[in-house]
């Protein structure tokens, strides 16, 4: 399953817009802001699709039965671009267990390139919820090779997967690629990928974006 959620009109749209804005991405707080503020969207709309057990609370005037969360999900993101995206979900699931994993894409001559992994440190993800996320989803490689990775953690009840950008071509990808217990969100889907696989129109590089040009 794919939520889209820009298909709906929110607030969500509005911090697409200035994410892509190539003016007000000139500040980098704001553009982390806007990752972060996405990741919380998406932490509440994941929220209602999560098991709830009733809890009884003592109130000052009273008792109130309250259904809460039944258990907290795994938290995985994919450094360093996913970092405010990460910490926007863990603000609103904020008892959660969090794994990391270091991804990049390693080029070759020819334009090729591959996906190698650095660093993998997660919890155990055996009947867990995990939340995997990954601010752009372009050939969808990069998500799908971290999934096969967390997968040797633990098989998870259910992975959502969330990225703020995705092409479609990478939403289809996944889709092809990861098990059926996967559901994806999305803030926006472009159709163009460029030759050297960059979404079109996009936004550009959001690690770059974020946290500055590296070499």
């Amino acid at each position: 399953m794919v939520h889209n959620l820009s298909l709906t009109h929110s607030i969500v749209n509005q911090f697409i817009s200035e994410l892509r804005d190539v003016q007000i991405q000139q500040d980098r707080m704001r553009f982390r802001r806007n990752l972060s503020r996405l990741g919380e969207i998406f932490a509440y709309e994941i929220s209602k699709t999560l098991s709830y057990t009733e809890r009884e609370v003592t109130t000052p005037l009273g008792i109130s039965n309250v259904p809460v969360l039944s258990e907290q999900p795994v938290i995985g993101t994919i450094l360093r671009a996913g970092l405010p995206l990460h910490e926007g979900l863990l603000n609103y699931f904020d008892q959660g267990d969090s794994a990391f994993i270091s991804a990049y894409r390693k080029h070759h001559k020819d334009g090729s390139f591959e996906i190698k992994l650095e660093y993998v440190g997660s919890p155990s993800l055996d009947n867990r919820i995990l939340i995997l996320s990954d601010p752009m989803l372009a050939t969808g490689s990069s998500i799908v090779a971290t999934y096969k990775a967390l997968m040797e953690r633990g098989i998870p009840k259910h992975t959502h997967i969330v990225s703020v950008l995705a092409s479609t071509q990478g939403v289809e990808y996944v889709k092809a690629h990861v098990a059926e217990n996967v559901t994806i969100w999305c803030s926006a889907i472009d159709e163009e990928l460029t030759s050297q696989s960059y979404i079109v129109p996009g936004l550009g590089d959001a690690g770059d974006l974020a946290y500055g040009d590296k070499m």
